[in-house]
């Protein structure tokens, strides 16, 4: 008669299994810390499943296995059902974007001679996180001849790393003593400092010497001039890899994991299934989620219009929109994201008899948005029956959450894009402790439950 809600370690004896597929999740954060590298190490994952360009392909059938890439930050893997499209698609949507420091347009300037760079924040953070811990470089470069030169700079032992230096307790009282605490650290103060040895060219007009060395090595290593940070997408992301948490190893700390939990277990899902699907399967892993979903590259595009297009066309050899809003309209979705997990120390923002708590399962999250609801999906209870029953019939460990109390705070995720085409979408991830910071904690046992739920999504659904 009750609902028992309780620690998902006391029943789950495969831990062998829990572990061994963390230690592949871990591995997976290490290689793929942006966007464009979760969608190149994606790649290389679902072409060594036996997934091909969909491009390349002018007519699918049923078992076929096809990906589609979008300006290099978005990565679709597809299993085509032996059901019409038009009776619907189970979509699995997770964002592989977190948020980081980018470089600005124009960011290297000397003072005192020292180098630094400019950034602009990415997405929710609290600056002050950021300051005075070891950040990598990884991103792209455009040179003027459209050449594209990649940079990774920090994530090896061998390599340099960039910070943010903090000042001193000991001269922060007037500075930093009076300042709220998402002002300990300013938007522009976030800057790193990248050299502080002169260049030896002997031209009087360089008066930039530290300035004008780090772009000698830049042009040297790179064949970067100043003018090319204009076109590049430069990014700040915290050094290190992914590592076990606490003396029995049961989490997982390590940056990124909103959402690349997510983006990872439902990668993983699809490639796992087996045979052929009754709907078509696909794992939409998106971008610019953390700002809104804006952009070509984020949900609110219509992308996903297109290439669900293209496979309505590839398979039936015909297409109008009638078919493709039937498709959608019929068709269900996973919005996989994380929540916040309970934490403690700061339990007084959440409802405990409704919130989520790390090792008790993925966490099927109805509605998030803030105050009344505000900006969110919040699914029909018709759909929440289906995914709990789904999740039973697979004895997948599991939970429900909110985004903290009633007018704490609140959040959003695609979810709502989603459902604005007329799919049928519910929230479900892991929870997180330490969301959004240059740390984030999860628990091995969430991991591989979403993993399972996802995969039961996709065989049931």
């Amino acid at each position: 008669m009750l609902y028992k809600n309780e620690n998902g370690w006391k029943k789950q004896t495969n831990r062998e299994e829990i572990f061994k597929f963390s230690e592949e999740y871990k591995s997976f954060l290490d290689m793929a810390k942006t966007e464009r590298k979760f969608v190149t190490e994606g790649i290389k994952i679902a072409q060594a499943h036996g997934f091909v360009d969909a491009q390349t392909e002018k007519e699918l059938v049923p078992g076929d296995r096809i990906y589609y890439v979008n300006r290099g930050k978005n990565l679709v893997l597809a299993i085509i059902g032996k059901e019409d499209m038009e009776k619907g698609i189970n979509y699995v949507v997770s964002h592989v974007d977190s948020p980081r420091l980018d470089l600005k347009g124009n960011p290297l300037y000397e003072k005192y001679e020292l180098a630094y760079m400019k950034t602009h924040y990415y997405g929710g953070i609290k600056k002050y996180q950021w300051a005075s811990i070891p950040l990598a470089m990884h991103g792209v470069v455009i040179l003027e001849d459209g050449k594209k030169v990649e940079i990774t700079i920090g994530e090896n032992e061998s390599d340099p790393v960039f910070t943010i230096p903090d000042i001193l307790p000991h001269l922060a009282g007037k500075v930093q003593g009076e300042r709220k605490s998402g002002e300990v650290i300013k938007g522009e103060e976030l800057q790193i400092i990248v050299g502080s040895i002169p260049s030896t060219i002997e031209d009087k007009d360089v008066a930039s010497k530290v300035k004008y060395a780090i772009l000698e090595i830049l042009n040297r290593d790179y064949g970067i001039v100043e003018e090319d940070f204009i076109s590049a997408e430069l990014e700040l992301v915290p050094a290190g890899k992914a590592r076990d948490l606490g003396f029995d190893r049961s989490m997982i700390g390590a940056y990124g994991q909103d959402d690349r939990i997510c983006g990872y277990t439902s990668l993983r899902a699809i490639l796992d299934i087996e045979g052929i699907p009754e709907k078509t399967a696909v794992c939409f892993l998106a971008d610019k989620e953390e700002i809104g979903s804006t952009g070509s590259t984020g949900l609110t595009s219509d992308f996903l219009g297109y290439f669900t297009g293209d496979m309505i066309e590839k398979t039936k050899g015909k297409f109008n929109e009638m078919m493709l809003r039937r498709a959608l309209w019929n068709s269900q979705a996973l919005s996989s994201d994380v929540n916040a997990g309970v934490d403690p120390i700061f339990d007084s923002v959440h409802d405990i008899q409704n919130a989520a708590k790390i090792g008790f399962g993925v966490v099927v999250t109805k509605y998030t948005g803030a105050r009344g609801k505000s900006s969110t999906n919040d699914a029909d209870a018709e759909y929440v029956a289906k995914v709990r029953n789904i999740l039973n019939s697979e004895n997948v460990c599991w939970q429900i959450g909110e985004l903290g109390k009633v007018d704490e705070g609140g959040g959003g995720t695609v979810a709502k894009y989603l459902a604005a085409l007329g799919i049928h979408t519910i929230d479900i991830g892991p929870a997180l402790l330490a969301m959004h910071s240059p740390f984030e904690v999860s628990s091995k046992l969430d991991v591989y439950e979403t993993y399972r739920g996802y995969k039961a999504f996709y065989k049931r659904g």
